[in-house]
């Protein structure tokens, strides 16, 4: 399996692990299984990467920054693997120093197109005693010794409100570090909403794939609200722990009904619904990634009720329209600009 170059970087150092170790985004399971002897704690974000994480012996895997199963003060060496958002580094960084034993060392491994030489300032901000201890496979690895642990964590006191509005309707959103479009209403967003309200959905139950910190399903509930119609319940799935707290959050604040649930795409998602949105991700890392939307599309039909509609909004340059249409059925543009397009098609009776 090839590792990413930040987890070779660390192989190349494997000698700083010592003790119990806890790995703070993981994005390959490949390198629990190059770790001979050493045992501890695995952590991501992602749902998908925990999945592969988990049955490796010695090794616990922990989902994102609210896992319950987290051990304060347990382990003797943290490994922090640089976060695409520079934000989410602050909050790693945290958790890490929450996670660290008495006299524990603190790793810092990251690529430099991904901006570690930047992110060495909020190193030192936290652990100034951090020195370089090498560049490897495009990487900088950091170290500090005797890091001072920190006496408490709580992944609530990160979280922050936006007051958003499209439409006339203003919804409260909830944010936290690595979210996508924390703290403002991006734009693909913004055109699907207003596509909801000028086409506006025949049904009583949606699912939000890749719902985020849960805006579409507080803005349909504010719009039902204000119109005096029924309420709806929307479902929400996504992959990323931070987005399932905040649409969690979100919801209870709007009083939306529904299941916000973790997993990567559908494959593990339970159900059928008559209307699937979606504002799906393209990127992993600083990478172009269409795979996720690829399977998505490819497994909607089978939580598609018959006749039930898709309605997903993508920039312009992703090729999702031709995929829609041979994997649930024509496809016609609700609405478009110079960088999004509202798709929407129907699953065939």
């Amino acid at each position: 399996m090839s590792l990413p170059n930040s987890h070779e970087a660390l192989l190349k150092n494997r000698h700083l692990l010592t003790g119990e170790v806890a790995l703070l985004g993981v994005t390959s399971s490949g390198l629990l299984s190059e770790l001979s002897g050493a045992s501890g704690m695995a952590m991501s974000e992602h749902a998908g990467v925990c999945e592969t994480l988990r049955g490796r012996d010695g090794w616990k895997v922990c989902f994102g920054y609210e896992d319950p199963t987290l051990d304060a003060g347990r382990f003797n060496t943290l490994v922090v693997f640089l976060p695409k958002a520079r934000a989410e580094l602050e909050l790693r960084l945290a958790l890490a120093r929450w996670l660290a034993a008495k006299d524990a060392s603190l790793v810092l491994v990251g690529e430099k197109k991904e901006g570690i030489a930047g992110a060495v300032k909020q190193l030192k901000a936290a652990v100034p005693q951090a020195t370089k201890v090498d560049s490897a496979r495009h990487c900088q690895v950091w170290c500090a010794e005797s890091v001072e642990p920190m006496p408490g964590f709580d992944l609530q006191d990160w979280l922050s409100w936006t007051g958003i509005e499209c439409g006339g309707i203003q919804v409260d959103v909830a944010g936290l570090p690595g979210v996508f479009s924390h703290g403002e209403l991006d734009d693909g967003t913004r055109m699907l909403l207003d596509t909801l309200s000028d086409q506006p959905l025949q049904a009583s139950r949606v699912l939000d794939f890749a719902c985020g910190a849960g805006v579409i399903g507080a803005w349909l509930e504010a719009r039902q609200k204000q119109m005096a119609l029924p309420s709806l319940t929307v479902d929400g799935v996504d992959v990323q722990s931070q987005a399932i707290t905040c649409a969690r959050a979100t919801y209870r604040r709007a009083g939306v009904s529904g299941d916000i649930m973790a997993s990567d795409g559908l494959t593990h998602v339970g159900g059928v619904w008559p209307v699937i949105l979606s504002n799906p991700p393209f990127h992993s890392g600083v990478r172009t990634d269409m795979s996720m939307t690829e399977r998505f599309l490819r497994e909607v039909v089978r939580h598609l009720t018959p006749g039930g509609e898709v309605r997903l909004v993508a920039n312009n340059f992703l090729p999702y329209e031709p995929l829609m249409k041979r994997c649930i059925g024509p496809v016609e543009r609700l609405r478009e600009d110079r960088r999004f397009t509202v798709y929407r098609a129907f699953r065939q009776p």
